[in-house]
């Protein structure tokens, strides 16, 4: 039995829904395995021994920090207290209007502590993870200090760990379990979701995933 040639038109119909069909299982399985390696890392607690710890910088008001730098900045106390690393890297600068970068507040936070100062490295530079880890990967250097513990929220390791890298940095992750961030399931799943698009958008653009901020989306670092 002879079966009737496909019309030309009908054809490129076939053709055009296969293509989007393809495109839509492969961002299906990009996006999906993405996010399963948010949550993985995001588990990961790793106290290996370093040079020093990064302390990704979130909102301050006016020298104090709030309860996610604090909850940040006690977890790296944590770690220097214990002797995994020699030095903490306090991070981020300042917005329009503040007295202080979020870098100056982790520093007179741990300070205050015990902590001695010159063992507190305080890079007020960067609006975003991006921007921070690249000044802390240049004031490493300079110090010739080459291993990294970086220190947030658990959703946000994956992402800050692959920047740290891309910066030239040997960095692994020890996430804080405090925090409003990892409180509810609500939050934890709306942050594995954010991380997710902000990651691939880094991988394919190299660039800080800004256009999640348009979208005012809460800042985790």
């Amino acid at each position: 039995m002879r079966t009737t040639p496909l019309k030309p038109l009908a054809r490129i119909r076939r053709i055009v829904l296969r293509l989007v069909f393809g495109a839509l299982v492969i961002g299906v399985l990009v996006g999906g395995g993405t996010a399963f390696r948010v949550w993985q890392v995001a588990r990961v607690d790793d106290w290996t021994k370093a040079d020093m710890a990064i302390v990704l910088g979130a909102a301050q008001y006016n020298g104090v920090p709030s309860d996610v730098l604090a909850a940040r900045l006690e977890h790296a106390l944590g770690l220097y207290q214990e002797g995994v690393v020699g030095y903490i890297a306090t991070t981020g600068g300042r917005q329009p209007g503040d007295n202080f970068t979020e870098g100056q507040v982790g520093k007179l936070w741990l300070v205050k502590r015990g902590v001695p100062e010159d063992r507190v490295l305080q890079v007020g530079e960067g609006a975003d993870t991006l921007g921070s880890l690249r000044a802390v990967a240049s004031v490493a250097k300079e110090r010739d200090l080459k291993t990294a513990v970086i220190v947030s929220d658990p959703w946000h390791s994956l992402r800050a760990r692959t920047m740290a890298e891309d910066a030239g940095l040997h960095a692994w992750t020890s996430p804080t379990r405090s925090g409003p961030n990892v409180q509810t399931r609500e939050t934890q799943w709306f942050y594995i979701k954010r991380e997710t698009g902000a990651l691939l958008y880094y991988r394919l653009m190299k660039a800080h995933a800004g256009v999640f901020d348009e979208l005012k989306l809460p800042k985790i670092g």
